[in-house]
């Protein structure tokens, strides 16, 4: 059922509205909230698994509650994984930027702001930024025992420029 307001109340109502629209104050603080990282950048990760600038924001360790790592993971364009496999398994769920996924043997994924990557357990893959955009996604590593991940060689730059022809 509708309610019909007084015609004064509804002016008020509607140049109120009007208003609080037309403020570029408003409209700064929604851009603000749409471009403003959900987690901070991190430390840059220097452990020689990745080829360019990656940062790394530890979300949450793995506990006596959780067997996973939870990690916020930036990447400047053109840096990347090496190839590496998780023993169980790994998801990302991509909140900025574009990028690649890519499995051993198959054509790489385009990856967008939103997607979310469920990658099975000893696939051999890699993933980051492309070469003319940042990427950003949040990690959810398994564990099998004390291990989480096990890395491989660095992606070739012929593998790269491969993917970011296309």
């Amino acid at each position: 059922m509708r309610t019909k307001l007084p015609a004064p109340v509804a002016f008020i109502v509607c140049i109120v509205s009007i208003t609080a629209c037309n403020n570029p104050k408003n409209h700064t603080e929604m851009a603000d909230q749409t471009t403003t990282p959900i987690f901070p950048k991190g430390e840059r990760i220097t452990n020689g698994y990745f080829t360019g600038n990656a940062y790394l924001k530890p979300l949450l360790a793995k506990d006596k509650n959780n067997e996973f790592a939870l990690g916020n993971v930036t990447f400047e364009p053109g840096a990347r994984t090496n190839w590496h496999t998780h023993p169980k398994g790994q998801v990302l769920i991509i909140t900025e930027g574009e990028g690649f996924y890519q499995e051993k043997g198959k054509p790489a994924q385009v990856l967008k702001k939103g997607d979310v990557i469920n990658i099975p357990e000893n696939v051999e893959h890699w993933h980051g930024a492309s070469a003319n955009s940042g990427m950003v996604h949040i990690a959810v590593t398994n564990f099998k025992g004390d291990e989480n991940v096990v890395w491989l060689q660095g992606v070739s730059e012929e593998e790269y420029n491969e993917v970011n022809k296309k």
